[in-house]
Protein backbone atom coordinates (compact mmCIF):
# COMPACT_ATOMS: atom_id res chain seq x y z
CA UNK A 1 0.00 0.00 0.00
CA UNK A 2 2.85 2.15 0.81
CA UNK A 3 3.62 1.93 -2.65
CA UNK A 4 0.66 3.61 -4.19
CA UNK A 5 0.47 7.36 -5.19
CA UNK A 6 -1.97 9.16 -2.62
CA UNK A 7 -4.65 11.18 -4.74
CA UNK A 8 -6.89 11.66 -1.49
CA UNK A 9 -6.46 15.54 -1.84
CA UNK A 10 -8.02 15.15 -5.30
CA UNK A 11 -11.38 12.78 -4.16
CA UNK A 12 -9.66 9.58 -5.38
CA UNK A 13 -8.62 6.48 -3.48
CA UNK A 14 -6.22 4.29 -5.33
CA UNK A 15 -7.18 0.25 -4.93
CA UNK A 16 -4.74 -1.52 -7.53
CA UNK A 17 -2.25 -0.97 -10.82
CA UNK A 18 -4.07 -2.12 -13.62
CA UNK A 19 -0.85 -1.73 -15.62
CA UNK A 20 1.98 0.60 -16.98
CA UNK A 21 4.24 1.59 -19.60
CA UNK A 22 7.73 2.65 -18.43
CA UNK A 23 8.73 4.21 -21.98
CA UNK A 24 5.91 6.15 -21.98
CA UNK A 25 6.00 7.03 -18.31
CA UNK A 26 2.28 5.89 -17.56
CA UNK A 27 0.74 3.94 -14.97
CA UNK A 28 -2.50 2.76 -15.39
CA UNK A 29 -4.54 2.53 -11.58
CA UNK A 30 -7.89 1.42 -10.80
CA UNK A 31 -9.53 4.04 -8.53
CA UNK A 32 -12.64 4.89 -6.89
CA UNK A 33 -14.17 8.63 -6.66
CA UNK A 34 -14.48 9.09 -2.71
CA UNK A 35 -17.60 11.31 -3.09
CA UNK A 36 -19.99 9.03 -5.28
CA UNK A 37 -17.72 5.05 -4.25
CA UNK A 38 -17.74 5.21 -8.13
CA UNK A 39 -14.95 3.14 -9.95
CA UNK A 40 -12.82 4.87 -12.13
CA UNK A 41 -9.58 4.15 -14.42
CA UNK A 42 -6.62 6.77 -13.49
CA UNK A 43 -3.93 7.23 -15.79
CA UNK A 44 -1.57 8.50 -14.49
CA UNK A 45 1.32 10.16 -17.02
CA UNK A 46 4.88 11.49 -15.13
CA UNK A 47 7.61 13.67 -17.16
CA UNK A 48 10.68 12.52 -17.72
CA UNK A 49 12.49 14.47 -15.20
CA UNK A 50 11.49 15.94 -12.14
CA UNK A 51 10.76 19.63 -12.22
CA UNK A 52 10.62 19.45 -15.58
CA UNK A 53 8.67 22.44 -17.32
CA UNK A 54 4.73 22.54 -17.47
CA UNK A 55 4.46 23.02 -20.88
CA UNK A 56 4.18 19.39 -21.77
CA UNK A 57 1.18 19.68 -20.28
CA UNK A 58 -0.31 21.83 -22.83
CA UNK A 59 0.72 19.36 -25.42
CA UNK A 60 -1.71 17.76 -24.48
CA UNK A 61 -4.63 19.48 -23.36
CA UNK A 62 -5.86 19.94 -26.69
CA UNK A 63 -6.29 16.29 -27.34
CA UNK A 64 -8.11 15.55 -24.06
CA UNK A 65 -10.57 18.37 -25.53
CA UNK A 66 -11.33 15.48 -28.33
CA UNK A 67 -11.26 12.72 -26.33
CA UNK A 68 -13.57 14.16 -23.96
CA UNK A 69 -15.68 14.66 -27.06
CA UNK A 70 -15.97 10.83 -27.78
CA UNK A 71 -19.50 9.36 -27.27
CA UNK A 72 -19.74 5.49 -28.50
CA UNK A 73 -20.39 2.64 -25.84
CA UNK A 74 -17.30 0.91 -26.56
CA UNK A 75 -15.06 3.74 -25.73
CA UNK A 76 -14.78 4.10 -21.73
CA UNK A 77 -16.69 7.54 -21.04
CA UNK A 78 -13.57 10.89 -20.27
CA UNK A 79 -14.28 11.60 -16.85
CA UNK A 80 -11.79 14.30 -15.96
CA UNK A 81 -7.95 15.21 -15.28
CA UNK A 82 -6.16 16.69 -12.50
CA UNK A 83 -1.98 18.05 -12.32
CA UNK A 84 0.02 15.77 -10.29
CA UNK A 85 3.36 17.20 -8.98
CA UNK A 86 5.67 15.14 -11.66
CA UNK A 87 2.99 14.89 -14.40
CA UNK A 88 -0.92 14.99 -14.62
CA UNK A 89 -3.29 12.29 -14.49
CA UNK A 90 -5.85 11.42 -16.98
CA UNK A 91 -10.06 9.90 -15.67
CA UNK A 92 -11.72 7.21 -17.47
CA UNK A 93 -14.64 5.20 -16.99
CA UNK A 94 -14.00 1.83 -15.40
CA UNK A 95 -15.12 -1.32 -17.17
CA UNK A 96 -15.39 -4.33 -15.47
CA UNK A 97 -14.06 -6.83 -18.17
CA UNK A 98 -10.96 -8.52 -18.97
CA UNK A 99 -8.75 -7.95 -21.76
CA UNK A 100 -8.23 -10.14 -24.83
CA UNK A 101 -4.90 -10.58 -23.04
CA UNK A 102 -6.20 -12.80 -20.63
CA UNK A 103 -6.42 -16.85 -21.51
CA UNK A 104 -10.17 -17.51 -23.07
CA UNK A 105 -11.71 -19.52 -25.09
CA UNK A 106 -13.90 -18.31 -27.77
CA UNK A 107 -16.29 -19.99 -30.15
CA UNK A 108 -14.93 -18.58 -33.81
CA UNK A 109 -18.93 -17.20 -34.30
CA UNK A 110 -17.92 -15.53 -31.04
CA UNK A 111 -14.97 -14.28 -32.79
CA UNK A 112 -16.76 -12.87 -35.64
CA UNK A 113 -19.22 -11.26 -33.08
CA UNK A 114 -16.25 -9.66 -31.62
CA UNK A 115 -14.60 -8.45 -34.65
CA UNK A 116 -17.71 -6.84 -36.35
CA UNK A 117 -18.07 -4.71 -32.72
CA UNK A 118 -15.03 -3.36 -33.38
CA UNK A 119 -15.08 -2.50 -36.53
CA UNK A 120 -18.08 -0.56 -35.43
CA UNK A 121 -15.99 1.42 -32.93
CA UNK A 122 -13.25 2.04 -36.01
CA UNK A 123 -16.05 2.88 -38.21
CA UNK A 124 -17.20 5.62 -35.92
CA UNK A 125 -13.75 7.11 -35.21
CA UNK A 126 -12.87 7.08 -38.61
CA UNK A 127 -15.93 8.80 -39.42
CA UNK A 128 -14.86 11.66 -37.07
CA UNK A 129 -13.97 14.67 -38.62
CA UNK A 130 -11.06 15.05 -38.01
CA UNK A 131 -10.67 11.07 -37.79
CA UNK A 132 -8.98 8.89 -35.57
CA UNK A 133 -6.75 6.16 -36.04
CA UNK A 134 -5.84 4.25 -32.93
CA UNK A 135 -2.48 3.21 -33.77
CA UNK A 136 -2.37 0.27 -30.95
CA UNK A 137 -5.01 -1.93 -31.49
CA UNK A 138 -3.50 -5.87 -29.76
CA UNK A 139 -5.27 -8.02 -27.14
CA UNK A 140 -4.08 -6.20 -24.21
CA UNK A 141 -6.11 -3.11 -25.17
CA UNK A 142 -9.32 -4.98 -26.40
CA UNK A 143 -11.70 -5.55 -23.15
CA UNK A 144 -14.42 -8.05 -23.93
CA UNK A 145 -17.40 -9.38 -20.89
CA UNK A 146 -19.18 -12.17 -20.53
CA UNK A 147 -21.82 -10.99 -22.36
CA UNK A 148 -19.45 -10.21 -25.54
CA UNK A 149 -19.58 -6.62 -24.70
CA UNK A 150 -16.43 -4.99 -26.61
CA UNK A 151 -14.43 -2.03 -25.25
CA UNK A 152 -11.42 -0.57 -27.28
CA UNK A 153 -8.92 1.59 -24.36
CA UNK A 154 -5.72 2.93 -24.27
CA UNK A 155 -5.42 6.18 -26.66
CA UNK A 156 -2.32 6.98 -25.70
CA UNK A 157 -0.58 6.53 -29.55
CA UNK A 158 -4.14 7.72 -31.15
CA UNK A 159 -3.21 10.10 -34.47
CA UNK A 160 -6.01 12.95 -34.58
CA UNK A 161 -5.88 13.87 -38.03
CA UNK A 162 -2.02 14.39 -38.70
CA UNK A 163 -1.74 14.69 -34.86
CA UNK A 164 -1.32 12.50 -32.11
CA UNK A 165 -2.55 12.14 -28.70
CA UNK A 166 0.98 11.64 -27.03
CA UNK A 167 4.74 11.58 -27.96
CA UNK A 168 6.11 9.93 -25.66
CA UNK A 169 7.33 6.98 -27.48
CA UNK A 170 9.08 6.77 -30.81
CA UNK A 171 7.21 3.56 -31.62
CA UNK A 172 3.58 3.65 -32.15
CA UNK A 173 2.43 0.93 -31.85
CA UNK A 174 3.49 -3.32 -30.68
CA UNK A 175 5.46 -4.93 -32.91
CA UNK A 176 3.48 -7.87 -34.58
CA UNK A 177 0.60 -5.61 -34.73
CA UNK A 178 2.00 -2.23 -36.84
CA UNK A 179 1.53 -2.37 -40.05
CA UNK A 180 4.49 -1.47 -42.59
CA UNK A 181 3.03 2.15 -43.14
CA UNK A 182 2.46 3.03 -39.64
CA UNK A 183 5.93 3.64 -38.85
CA UNK A 184 5.94 6.44 -41.35
CA UNK A 185 2.33 7.70 -41.95
CA UNK A 186 -0.65 5.70 -40.69
CA UNK A 187 -3.56 5.47 -42.17
CA UNK A 188 -6.95 4.17 -41.73
CA UNK A 189 -6.49 0.40 -43.29
CA UNK A 190 -3.44 0.85 -40.37
CA UNK A 191 -5.98 -0.17 -38.02
CA UNK A 192 -7.47 -3.18 -39.82
CA UNK A 193 -3.91 -4.65 -39.56
CA UNK A 194 -3.80 -4.71 -36.36
CA UNK A 195 -7.23 -6.01 -36.13
CA UNK A 196 -6.41 -8.84 -38.48
CA UNK A 197 -3.22 -9.82 -35.96
CA UNK A 198 -5.69 -9.97 -32.83
CA UNK A 199 -8.36 -11.85 -34.37
CA UNK A 200 -5.89 -14.45 -35.50
CA UNK A 201 -4.05 -14.52 -32.22
CA UNK A 202 -7.54 -15.27 -30.77
CA UNK A 203 -8.28 -17.88 -33.60
CA UNK A 204 -5.03 -19.75 -32.60
CA UNK A 205 -4.35 -19.24 -29.26
CA UNK A 206 -1.52 -17.20 -29.32
CA UNK A 207 -0.11 -14.62 -27.00
CA UNK A 208 0.73 -11.09 -28.30
CA UNK A 209 4.20 -11.79 -27.90
CA UNK A 210 3.78 -15.05 -30.10
CA UNK A 211 2.38 -13.34 -33.12
CA UNK A 212 5.66 -12.53 -34.46
CA UNK A 213 5.95 -16.79 -34.85
CA UNK A 214 3.67 -17.00 -37.59
CA UNK A 215 5.54 -14.15 -39.94
CA UNK A 216 7.73 -15.29 -42.65
CA UNK A 217 11.55 -14.63 -42.37
CA UNK A 218 11.30 -12.60 -45.85
CA UNK A 219 9.06 -10.44 -44.62
CA UNK A 220 8.39 -10.11 -40.91
CA UNK A 221 4.81 -8.65 -41.82
CA UNK A 222 3.42 -11.52 -43.69
CA UNK A 223 1.31 -13.52 -41.04
CA UNK A 224 1.28 -17.19 -42.11
CA UNK A 225 -1.93 -18.76 -40.33
CA UNK A 226 -4.10 -20.47 -42.45
CA UNK A 227 -2.52 -23.65 -42.19
CA UNK A 228 -3.54 -23.18 -38.40
CA UNK A 229 -7.24 -22.99 -39.13
CA UNK A 230 -8.68 -25.70 -40.97
CA UNK A 231 -12.26 -25.60 -39.70
CA UNK A 232 -12.69 -22.24 -41.01
CA UNK A 233 -14.83 -21.27 -43.59
CA UNK A 234 -12.52 -20.38 -46.68
CA UNK A 235 -14.35 -16.98 -47.15
CA UNK A 236 -13.56 -16.11 -43.71
CA UNK A 237 -9.87 -17.12 -44.31
CA UNK A 238 -10.02 -14.74 -47.29
CA UNK A 239 -11.51 -12.05 -45.48
CA UNK A 240 -8.68 -12.25 -42.97
CA UNK A 241 -5.84 -12.81 -45.06
CA UNK A 242 -6.82 -9.40 -46.70
CA UNK A 243 -7.03 -7.74 -43.06
CA UNK A 244 -3.19 -9.18 -42.94
CA UNK A 245 -2.21 -7.41 -45.85
CA UNK A 246 1.54 -5.99 -45.72
CA UNK A 247 0.94 -3.55 -48.64
CA UNK A 248 -1.71 -1.08 -47.68
CA UNK A 249 -3.09 -1.24 -51.24
CA UNK A 250 -4.12 -4.80 -51.11
CA UNK A 251 -6.15 -4.47 -47.65
CA UNK A 252 -9.57 -3.22 -47.13
CA UNK A 253 -9.28 0.40 -47.42
CA UNK A 254 -11.14 1.33 -43.99
CA UNK A 255 -13.27 -0.22 -41.02
CA UNK A 256 -16.49 0.14 -42.86
CA UNK A 257 -15.85 -1.86 -45.84
CA UNK A 258 -14.64 -4.40 -43.84
CA UNK A 259 -17.05 -4.76 -42.20
CA UNK A 260 -19.73 -5.16 -44.46
CA UNK A 261 -17.58 -7.61 -46.02
CA UNK A 262 -17.42 -9.78 -42.94
CA UNK A 263 -21.22 -9.49 -41.56
CA UNK A 264 -22.38 -12.19 -43.93
CA UNK A 265 -19.34 -14.34 -43.92
CA UNK A 266 -19.97 -17.90 -42.01
CA UNK A 267 -16.84 -18.52 -39.99
CA UNK A 268 -17.05 -22.13 -39.77
CA UNK A 269 -16.63 -24.43 -43.01
CA UNK A 270 -19.72 -25.80 -43.78
CA UNK A 271 -20.75 -27.69 -47.22
CA UNK A 272 -22.12 -25.60 -49.63
CA UNK A 273 -25.28 -26.59 -51.57
CA UNK A 274 -25.33 -26.27 -55.52
CA UNK A 275 -28.72 -27.43 -56.64
CA UNK A 276 -29.55 -28.75 -61.00
CA UNK A 277 -32.24 -26.56 -60.86
CA UNK A 278 -34.54 -24.77 -58.29
CA UNK A 279 -37.90 -25.18 -60.07
CA UNK A 280 -38.89 -28.73 -61.48
CA UNK A 281 -41.85 -28.55 -64.09
CA UNK A 282 -43.66 -32.19 -64.69
CA UNK A 283 -46.12 -32.29 -68.19
CA UNK A 284 -48.34 -35.17 -67.93
CA UNK A 285 -49.54 -36.08 -71.72
CA UNK A 286 -51.99 -38.72 -70.37
CA UNK A 287 -54.20 -39.26 -67.71
CA UNK A 288 -53.03 -41.29 -64.48
CA UNK A 289 -49.16 -40.96 -65.74
CA UNK A 290 -46.42 -41.23 -63.55
CA UNK A 291 -43.94 -38.54 -64.08
CA UNK A 292 -40.11 -38.20 -62.84
CA UNK A 293 -37.28 -36.29 -62.69
CA UNK A 294 -33.91 -36.10 -60.69
CA UNK A 295 -32.46 -33.22 -58.81
CA UNK A 296 -28.64 -33.19 -58.50
CA UNK A 297 -27.34 -31.93 -55.01
CA UNK A 298 -23.56 -31.16 -54.96
CA UNK A 299 -21.10 -29.79 -52.39
CA UNK A 300 -18.01 -28.42 -53.66
CA UNK A 301 -16.31 -27.74 -50.40
CA UNK A 302 -13.40 -29.50 -49.32
CA UNK A 303 -12.89 -31.10 -46.14
CA UNK A 304 -16.78 -31.43 -45.58
CA UNK A 305 -19.37 -34.00 -46.07
CA UNK A 306 -22.90 -32.62 -47.16
CA UNK A 307 -25.94 -34.39 -45.28
CA UNK A 308 -29.32 -33.24 -45.57
CA UNK A 309 -33.32 -34.66 -46.45
CA UNK A 310 -35.96 -33.92 -48.24
CA UNK A 311 -39.61 -33.34 -48.22
CA UNK A 312 -42.71 -31.83 -48.96
CA UNK A 313 -44.20 -28.64 -47.31
CA UNK A 314 -47.30 -28.76 -45.80
CA UNK A 315 -50.32 -27.58 -48.50
CA UNK A 316 -54.68 -27.07 -47.77
CA UNK A 317 -55.70 -28.98 -50.50
CA UNK A 318 -53.46 -32.18 -50.00
CA UNK A 319 -54.39 -34.93 -47.45
CA UNK A 320 -52.14 -35.18 -44.14
CA UNK A 321 -48.84 -36.31 -44.70
CA UNK A 322 -45.56 -37.17 -42.77
CA UNK A 323 -42.18 -35.73 -43.97
CA UNK A 324 -41.45 -39.58 -44.91
CA UNK A 325 -44.42 -40.39 -47.30
CA UNK A 326 -46.76 -37.88 -49.32
CA UNK A 327 -50.44 -38.99 -51.16
CA UNK A 328 -48.48 -37.94 -54.78
CA UNK A 329 -45.00 -37.04 -54.92
CA UNK A 330 -42.59 -39.48 -54.04
CA UNK A 331 -39.13 -38.68 -53.28
CA UNK A 332 -36.05 -41.17 -53.50
CA UNK A 333 -34.07 -41.05 -51.36
CA UNK A 334 -35.74 -39.01 -49.35
CA UNK A 335 -32.17 -38.65 -46.88
CA UNK A 336 -28.63 -38.50 -47.68
CA UNK A 337 -25.10 -38.38 -47.07
CA UNK A 338 -22.53 -37.29 -49.48
CA UNK A 339 -20.87 -34.33 -51.63
CA UNK A 340 -23.31 -35.25 -54.48
CA UNK A 341 -26.86 -36.94 -53.99
CA UNK A 342 -29.36 -37.48 -56.91
CA UNK A 343 -33.16 -37.36 -55.60
CA UNK A 344 -35.63 -38.89 -58.02
CA UNK A 345 -38.90 -36.82 -57.76
CA UNK A 346 -41.81 -38.56 -59.05
CA UNK A 347 -45.32 -37.38 -59.37
CA UNK A 348 -48.20 -39.47 -59.77
CA UNK A 349 -51.28 -37.48 -61.63
CA UNK A 350 -53.12 -40.16 -61.34
CA UNK A 351 -54.42 -38.85 -58.08
CA UNK A 352 -55.04 -35.20 -59.63
CA UNK A 353 -57.80 -33.44 -61.71
CA UNK A 354 -57.26 -33.37 -65.26
CA UNK A 355 -55.74 -30.13 -67.51
CA UNK A 356 -55.50 -28.25 -63.95
CA UNK A 357 -51.84 -26.68 -62.47
CA UNK A 358 -50.35 -27.72 -59.29
CA UNK A 359 -48.07 -25.73 -57.68
CA UNK A 360 -46.22 -27.40 -54.46
CA UNK A 361 -42.80 -26.45 -52.05
CA UNK A 362 -40.18 -28.95 -51.38
CA UNK A 363 -38.06 -28.04 -48.74
CA UNK A 364 -34.65 -29.00 -48.53
CA UNK A 365 -32.61 -29.04 -45.13
CA UNK A 366 -29.18 -29.76 -44.45
CA UNK A 367 -25.77 -29.08 -42.56
CA UNK A 368 -24.73 -26.36 -45.10
CA UNK A 369 -24.91 -22.66 -45.20
CA UNK A 370 -28.05 -21.64 -45.90
CA UNK A 371 -29.57 -24.37 -43.69
CA UNK A 372 -32.78 -24.30 -45.38
CA UNK A 373 -33.50 -23.85 -49.26
CA UNK A 374 -36.56 -24.66 -51.12
CA UNK A 375 -37.91 -26.15 -54.44
CA UNK A 376 -40.74 -25.21 -56.46
CA UNK A 377 -42.96 -28.24 -58.24
CA UNK A 378 -44.96 -27.11 -61.05
CA UNK A 379 -47.39 -29.94 -62.35
CA UNK A 380 -49.71 -29.58 -65.35
CA UNK A 381 -52.02 -32.47 -65.95
CA UNK A 382 -53.40 -33.80 -68.97
CA UNK A 383 -56.43 -32.93 -70.39
CA UNK A 384 -59.81 -34.77 -69.89
CA UNK A 385 -61.42 -36.17 -72.45
CA UNK A 386 -58.16 -37.61 -73.30
CA UNK A 387 -56.87 -37.29 -76.82
CA UNK A 388 -56.88 -40.74 -78.07
CA UNK A 389 -54.25 -42.12 -80.11
CA UNK A 390 -56.04 -43.28 -82.81
CA UNK A 391 -54.37 -45.09 -85.88
CA UNK A 392 -55.38 -43.61 -89.34
CA UNK A 393 -57.31 -46.39 -90.15
CA UNK A 394 -57.37 -44.98 -94.10
CA UNK A 395 -53.53 -44.51 -94.39
CA UNK A 396 -52.74 -48.13 -93.23
CA UNK A 397 -55.77 -49.37 -95.44
CA UNK A 398 -54.43 -47.87 -98.64
CA UNK A 399 -50.48 -49.38 -97.64
CA UNK A 400 -51.87 -52.21 -96.91
CA UNK A 401 -53.86 -52.27 -100.28
CA UNK A 402 -50.99 -51.37 -102.28
CA UNK A 403 -48.65 -53.39 -100.18
CA UNK A 404 -50.23 -56.49 -101.37
CA UNK A 405 -50.73 -55.36 -105.08
CA UNK A 406 -47.05 -55.14 -105.34
CA UNK A 407 -46.70 -58.36 -103.40
CA UNK A 408 -48.93 -60.06 -106.08
CA UNK A 409 -47.37 -58.36 -108.87
CA UNK A 410 -43.64 -59.37 -108.09
CA UNK A 411 -44.31 -62.75 -107.17
CA UNK A 412 -46.23 -62.99 -110.50
CA UNK A 413 -43.20 -60.99 -112.33
CA UNK A 414 -40.58 -63.89 -110.73
CA UNK A 415 -42.71 -66.57 -111.89
CA UNK A 416 -42.99 -65.22 -115.14
CA UNK A 417 -39.08 -64.94 -115.59
CA UNK A 418 -38.41 -67.82 -113.97
CA UNK A 419 -40.81 -69.70 -116.58
CA UNK A 420 -39.85 -67.52 -119.30
CA UNK A 421 -36.03 -67.96 -119.23
CA UNK A 422 -35.62 -72.20 -117.73
CA UNK A 423 -38.97 -73.13 -120.12
CA UNK A 424 -39.98 -75.52 -116.79
CA UNK A 425 -44.06 -76.33 -115.38
CA UNK A 426 -42.70 -74.91 -111.89
CA UNK A 427 -42.20 -71.47 -111.90
CA UNK A 428 -40.79 -71.17 -108.02
CA UNK A 429 -39.46 -74.01 -106.07
CA UNK A 430 -38.79 -73.90 -102.39
CA UNK A 431 -35.62 -71.92 -102.09
CA UNK A 432 -36.63 -69.61 -104.52
CA UNK A 433 -39.44 -68.47 -102.28
CA UNK A 434 -36.98 -68.27 -98.88
CA UNK A 435 -34.82 -66.08 -101.31
CA UNK A 436 -37.60 -63.90 -102.27
CA UNK A 437 -38.74 -63.93 -98.58
CA UNK A 438 -35.38 -62.39 -98.00
CA UNK A 439 -35.70 -59.65 -100.55
CA UNK A 440 -38.61 -58.31 -99.25
CA UNK A 441 -37.24 -58.27 -95.74
CA UNK A 442 -34.49 -55.86 -96.96
CA UNK A 443 -36.53 -54.04 -98.99
CA UNK A 444 -38.81 -53.43 -95.92
CA UNK A 445 -35.76 -52.29 -93.69
CA UNK A 446 -34.83 -49.43 -96.80
CA UNK A 447 -38.39 -48.56 -96.82
CA UNK A 448 -38.02 -47.80 -92.54
CA UNK A 449 -34.77 -45.89 -93.38
CA UNK A 450 -36.80 -43.71 -95.73
CA UNK A 451 -39.67 -42.96 -93.44
CA UNK A 452 -37.75 -42.27 -90.94
CA UNK A 453 -35.79 -39.83 -92.84
CA UNK A 454 -38.65 -38.14 -94.02
CA UNK A 455 -40.06 -37.40 -90.08
CA UNK A 456 -36.85 -36.20 -88.97
CA UNK A 457 -37.64 -33.76 -92.09
CA UNK A 458 -34.52 -34.00 -94.06
CA UNK A 459 -34.38 -32.62 -97.92
CA UNK A 460 -36.10 -34.27 -100.40
CA UNK A 461 -32.60 -34.77 -102.35
CA UNK A 462 -31.32 -37.38 -99.55
CA UNK A 463 -34.91 -39.10 -99.32
CA UNK A 464 -34.26 -39.49 -103.39
CA UNK A 465 -30.91 -41.10 -102.99
CA UNK A 466 -32.16 -43.32 -100.60
CA UNK A 467 -35.02 -44.12 -102.26
CA UNK A 468 -32.83 -45.29 -105.26
CA UNK A 469 -30.20 -47.07 -102.67
CA UNK A 470 -33.64 -49.08 -101.43
CA UNK A 471 -34.10 -50.07 -104.89
CA UNK A 472 -30.91 -51.50 -105.60
CA UNK A 473 -30.68 -53.18 -102.81
CA UNK A 474 -33.50 -54.90 -104.10
CA UNK A 475 -32.43 -55.84 -107.38
CA UNK A 476 -28.85 -56.94 -106.26
CA UNK A 477 -30.64 -59.32 -103.91
CA UNK A 478 -32.84 -60.35 -107.00
CA UNK A 479 -29.89 -60.71 -108.83
CA UNK A 480 -28.51 -63.35 -105.94
CA UNK A 481 -31.99 -64.87 -106.62
CA UNK A 482 -31.60 -65.78 -110.52
CA UNK A 483 -27.95 -66.88 -109.92
CA UNK A 484 -29.31 -68.78 -106.71
CA UNK A 485 -32.02 -70.75 -109.10
CA UNK A 486 -29.02 -71.00 -112.11
CA UNK A 487 -29.50 -68.31 -114.42
CA UNK A 488 -27.30 -67.06 -116.79
CA UNK A 489 -25.58 -63.44 -116.90
CA UNK A 490 -27.81 -62.75 -119.70
CA UNK A 491 -30.93 -63.64 -118.19
CA UNK A 492 -29.82 -61.59 -114.61
CA UNK A 493 -29.08 -58.56 -116.34
CA UNK A 494 -32.06 -58.17 -118.43
CA UNK A 495 -34.28 -59.41 -114.62
CA UNK A 496 -32.77 -56.74 -113.05
CA UNK A 497 -33.12 -54.20 -115.60
CA UNK A 498 -37.18 -55.26 -115.91
CA UNK A 499 -37.17 -55.16 -112.74
CA UNK A 500 -35.21 -51.92 -111.41
CA UNK A 501 -38.00 -49.77 -112.22
CA UNK A 502 -40.22 -51.76 -110.09
CA UNK A 503 -38.54 -51.63 -107.50
CA UNK A 504 -37.45 -47.93 -107.59
CA UNK A 505 -41.57 -47.35 -107.98
CA UNK A 506 -41.98 -49.63 -104.97
CA UNK A 507 -39.63 -47.84 -102.99
CA UNK A 508 -40.21 -44.71 -103.56
CA UNK A 509 -44.45 -44.89 -103.40
CA UNK A 510 -43.91 -47.25 -99.61
CA UNK A 511 -41.63 -44.49 -98.89
CA UNK A 512 -44.33 -41.48 -99.35
CA UNK A 513 -46.98 -43.20 -97.63
CA UNK A 514 -45.01 -44.07 -94.92
CA UNK A 515 -44.65 -40.33 -94.85
CA UNK A 516 -48.11 -39.58 -95.15
CA UNK A 517 -48.87 -41.71 -92.31
CA UNK A 518 -46.59 -40.92 -90.16
CA UNK A 519 -48.04 -37.21 -90.56
CA UNK A 520 -51.29 -38.45 -89.51
CA UNK A 521 -50.35 -39.81 -86.52
CA UNK A 522 -48.25 -36.99 -85.79
CA UNK A 523 -51.20 -34.90 -85.13
CA UNK A 524 -53.20 -37.52 -83.26
CA UNK A 525 -50.29 -38.15 -80.66
CA UNK A 526 -49.26 -41.27 -81.72
CA UNK A 527 -45.38 -41.86 -80.71
CA UNK A 528 -42.58 -41.16 -82.76
CA UNK A 529 -41.60 -44.86 -82.30
CA UNK A 530 -44.56 -46.38 -83.61
CA UNK A 531 -45.38 -45.38 -86.72
CA UNK A 532 -42.44 -47.37 -88.83
CA UNK A 533 -43.74 -50.01 -86.71
CA UNK A 534 -46.86 -50.24 -88.02
CA UNK A 535 -45.83 -49.10 -91.33
CA UNK A 536 -43.20 -52.25 -91.64
CA UNK A 537 -45.67 -54.53 -89.80
CA UNK A 538 -48.35 -53.29 -92.09
CA UNK A 539 -46.10 -53.42 -95.49
CA UNK A 540 -45.39 -56.52 -94.75
CA UNK A 541 -48.33 -58.48 -94.14
CA UNK A 542 -49.39 -57.32 -97.52
CA UNK A 543 -46.58 -58.17 -99.27
CA UNK A 544 -47.30 -62.20 -98.11
CA UNK A 545 -50.95 -61.51 -99.10
CA UNK A 546 -50.40 -60.67 -102.38
CA UNK A 547 -47.43 -63.42 -102.79
CA UNK A 548 -50.12 -65.93 -100.92
CA UNK A 549 -52.71 -64.92 -103.77
CA UNK A 550 -50.19 -66.29 -106.43
CA UNK A 551 -48.78 -69.30 -103.87
CA UNK A 552 -51.36 -70.09 -101.87
CA UNK A 553 -52.14 -69.09 -98.37
CA UNK A 554 -51.26 -72.84 -96.97
CA UNK A 555 -47.69 -72.37 -98.16
CA UNK A 556 -46.02 -72.73 -94.79
CA UNK A 557 -43.34 -69.73 -95.77
CA UNK A 558 -46.63 -67.14 -95.47
CA UNK A 559 -48.68 -68.62 -92.73
CA UNK A 560 -45.72 -67.58 -90.72
CA UNK A 561 -44.92 -64.14 -92.62
CA UNK A 562 -49.07 -63.00 -92.48
CA UNK A 563 -48.79 -64.69 -88.18
CA UNK A 564 -46.00 -62.67 -88.18
CA UNK A 565 -47.19 -59.55 -89.15
CA UNK A 566 -50.87 -59.65 -88.35
CA UNK A 567 -50.29 -60.13 -85.19
CA UNK A 568 -48.65 -57.90 -83.62
CA UNK A 569 -50.11 -55.31 -86.27
CA UNK A 570 -53.62 -55.67 -83.95
CA UNK A 571 -52.15 -56.10 -80.77
CA UNK A 572 -50.42 -52.29 -81.92
CA UNK A 573 -54.23 -51.32 -82.56
CA UNK A 574 -56.13 -52.40 -80.03
CA UNK A 575 -54.18 -52.05 -76.84
CA UNK A 576 -53.85 -48.38 -76.84
CA UNK A 577 -57.77 -48.08 -77.40
CA UNK A 578 -57.63 -50.58 -74.07
CA UNK A 579 -55.62 -48.83 -72.33
CA UNK A 580 -57.21 -45.56 -72.66
CA UNK A 581 -60.63 -46.55 -71.94
CA UNK A 582 -59.40 -48.33 -68.70
CA UNK A 583 -57.68 -45.17 -67.67
CA UNK A 584 -60.80 -43.43 -68.62
CA UNK A 585 -63.00 -45.32 -66.65
CA UNK A 586 -60.35 -45.44 -63.37
CA UNK A 587 -60.61 -41.81 -63.57
CA UNK A 588 -64.01 -41.43 -63.65
CA UNK A 589 -64.36 -43.98 -60.57
CA UNK A 590 -61.77 -41.32 -58.90
CA UNK A 591 -63.45 -38.23 -59.40
CA UNK A 592 -67.10 -39.79 -58.44
CA UNK A 593 -65.72 -40.87 -55.36
CA UNK A 594 -64.15 -37.48 -54.81
CA UNK A 595 -60.95 -38.76 -53.91
CA UNK A 596 -58.69 -36.15 -56.27
CA UNK A 597 -56.88 -33.69 -54.95
CA UNK A 598 -57.82 -30.22 -55.37
CA UNK A 599 -54.71 -27.63 -57.05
Amino acid sequence: MNNLPNFLNYGYEIIEELGRNREGGRITWKGKKIETNTEVVIKQFCFASAGSSWSGFKAYEREIQVLQNLNHPGIPRYLGSFPTENGFCLLQEYINAPSLAVSRSFEPENIKTIAIKILEILVYLQHLIPPIIHQDLKPENILVDNDLNVYVIDFGFARIGTNEVANSSMIKGTPGFISPEQVRKPTEASDLYSLGATLICLLTGKKSTEIQDLTGENNPYKIEFQHLLPRLSLRFIQWLAKMVEPSQKDRYKNAAEALETLKPLYVIRYPEVQRSQSELKFQANQIGEKIPKTVTLTNSIPETVLEGELWVAPHPNDPPHTPDTHTWISLTPKRFTGNKAEIRITVDTSKLLAAKVYQREMILRTNAVPETLSFIVKVQTAAFPIEKKKIPYLAVALILIIATALGWFLSSALGMINLLFHQTGQWLDGNAILSFFVVIAIVGFFIILLGIARIEKYNDRLIFYLSLFGALGFFASFVVLEFFIKANIIQAILAMIACTLVGFVLAWLLNGLVAIFHENTRQQRLSRGMTPIISLLTIGMGMASGIGFNIGFLNPYILLALAGTSLPLAIMILYPQFKQAKLIAKYRKAEKEQHLIQP
